[in-house]
């Protein structure tokens, strides 16, 4: 265990982060065991992404592009130079210290890309918001990380400036006023990065949980770098010149990992995108010749069935991450493209992958093995490891972990040293781990316990199911029934007879869905996660 009294001295004078780790002995153990995870006492992230690699491929090649109206194209040495002038203008004019949390707030654009990697070299810590957030939720963010100061896309300014964050001046980017940010940092003169350590908070991220207040978790500069060194280096294998697009934001460290760290620390580049449908992706996959791709399953789903997978021939890695991706996504995909999609779980707490499997590795419906640096284990509620083929709960540790503002929740999740992630796995006999459930969605009916996603993935054999998703409701008899949302695809006439029945034939016939209501959508989150609660709710 790292105690945080062994802990670098700070470069912070702000010291709200430091101050609010959690206590010692709630902390995770993290590994280093990967010569590549040694990282030295002083360490800036943004240094480290942008200048290193700058040295090692030189300036000149493409960074970040951004698609129409904007058509930006910038070169590594075009965003250091508007990175560093974020980092100068934050310090000279806006009164920013090392420290500091300041709010960036806006869609996958360039210039949030270089707003955040200007925090870093300012020593400041990001906490980064997704476009979609409502003022209330805003709020909520900025009363658990006080931020001092805001960098805004100037189209959200007044819906930030409505959430009444106390004593947090915004400055626009991305518009022409004279106060914008692109303003503000061109007429900056030379700045030196802030010499932070390692173990400085670097971004403070929310849990997306879909009720109840978020949980805000710190990661330090080296984890930033971690994620990258053993997850996007020993699976995804990016390369220098891979083009990267997707769709998860910023605002989700699936999407801050695998639309900017990543590319950035391999020297390749990335395309942002504000938004798209599966449709928009597949275009805009085609017209860039996009090579690597991260997305849910959902969109997965949608790109094998629209019928024109030359569109994606360019992709040679597809990374799924958000939800579990059911085998009939992966083969389906598959037989469209020739592409093995790289399954993965990650969380919020771990920053980002730690389970996940790429090319001859990869089993349909399997997340994988252990992400090199990763230890991963299931166990029982007493914390004991359970035999390989046994339902138990997931753990994992390495060099990244879960570390809560102030500790608050922090001994649910960390538990003798181990992170527990709130996931139900199985191990195979071959080291491989089967996602089972969430904690919370397991189903107790008349005494069995069912998996919802495991009827999910019957469910979804059918021919006539183009989506689904599984809860338990209350019922007077049995506790809770199974019970299946089902999205039919079009022109479809399927009844819930037959695809009791279906299901029936293919699962233990206690797991069938006693109750089968046909939606025409199921509710999900901007970045395609499946938001259950809503169904519990809708019953």
């Amino acid at each position: 265990m790292v105690p945080t009294s062994s802990l670098n001295p700070s470069a912070h004078i702000d010291t709200f982060c430091r101050d609010r780790l959690p206590a010692e002995e709630d902390w995770p153990e993290l590994l280093f065991e990967l010569p590549e995870l040694h990282y030295p006492a002083r360490l800036n992230a943004g240094s480290e992404l942008l200048d290193a690699t700058i040295a090692r491929y030189g300036p000149d090649r493409r960074a970040l592009l951004a698609p129409e109206p904007s058509h930006v194209s910038w070169t590594y040495g075009e965003l250091r130079d508007r990175a560093t002038g974020v980092a100068a203008a934050l310090t000279r004019e806006l009164g920013v210290v090392p420290g500091n949390r300041v709010v960036l707030h806006g869609p996958n654009t360039p210039w949030l890309a270089a707003a955040w990697l200007g925090v870093l070299k300012a020593g400041a810590v990001a906490v980064t918001t997704a476009a979609m957030l409502r003022p209330g939720e805003l709020a909520t963010i900025g009363g658990l990380t006080c931020p001092a100061v805001a960098l805004c896309d100037h189209r959200f300014a007044a819906a930030l400036a409505s959430a009444g964050i106390t004593g947090m001046p915004i400055v626009p980017f991305g518009g022409d006023g004279p106060d914008d940010l692109a303003v503000r940092a061109a007429r900056q003169g030379p700045f030196d990065d802030v010499p932070t350590s390692a173990d400085d908070v670097a971004l403070l991220a929310c849990t997306s949980g879909t009720t109840g207040e978020p949980k805000v978790t710190m990661h330090f500069h080296r984890d930033l770098l971690a994620i990258a060194d053993t997850f996007a280096r020993h699976v995804v294998a990016l390369r220098p010149d891979d083009l990267v697009t997707g769709t998860p934001p910023y605002a989700f460290t699936f999407g801050l990992g695998g639309l900017l760290v990543f590319p950035l620390r391999a020297g390749a580049a990335a395309l942002l995108l504000e938004r798209a449908t599966s449709e928009e992706l597949a275009e805009h996959v085609a017209a860039h010749r996009a090579t690597a791709l991260f997305t849910a399953p959902t969109a997965y789903r949608a790109l094998a069935g629209d019928g024109r997978p030359e569109r994606l021939a360019s992709l040679r890695r597809c990374v799924s991450a958000g939800e579990p991706l059911p085998a009939s996504v992966w083969h389906g995909f598959h037989a469209a493209t020739g592409i093995r999609l790289i399954d993965g779980i990650g969380s919020t707490e771990m920053l980002h992958v730690f389970i996940s499997a790429a090319d001859a590795d990869s089993r349909p419906g399997t997340t994988g093995r252990a992400v090199p640096g990763y230890r991963v284990d299931v166990v029982d509620d007493l914390g004991r490891s359970v035999p390989d083929g046994v339902p138990g709960h997931l753990v994992v540790r390495g060099p990244t972990g879960c570390r809560y503002l102030g500790g608050r929740r922090q001994r649910e999740y960390v538990v003798h040293g181990w992170n527990r992630t709130g996931d139900i796995y199985v191990r195979d006999a071959d080291g491989r781990y089967r996602f089972q459930a969430r904690s919370d969605d397991m189903i107790i009916t008349a005494g069995y316990n069912v998996a919802g996603p495991e009827v999910e993935q019957a469910l979804q054999q059918h021919p006539s199911v183009a989506d689904c998703a599984v809860v338990g409701t209350p019922d007077a008899e049995r506790g809770h029934v199974v019970t299946a949302h089902v999205v039919l695809r079009p022109g479809d006439t399927a009844t819930a007879a037959e695809l009791q029945v279906f299901v029936k034939n293919l699962i233990a016939p206690y797991k069938y869905p006693r109750r089968i209501h046909f939606v025409d959508a199921l509710p999900r989150s901007s970045t395609g996660k499946l938001q259950r609660s809503a169904l519990r709710e809708a019953v």
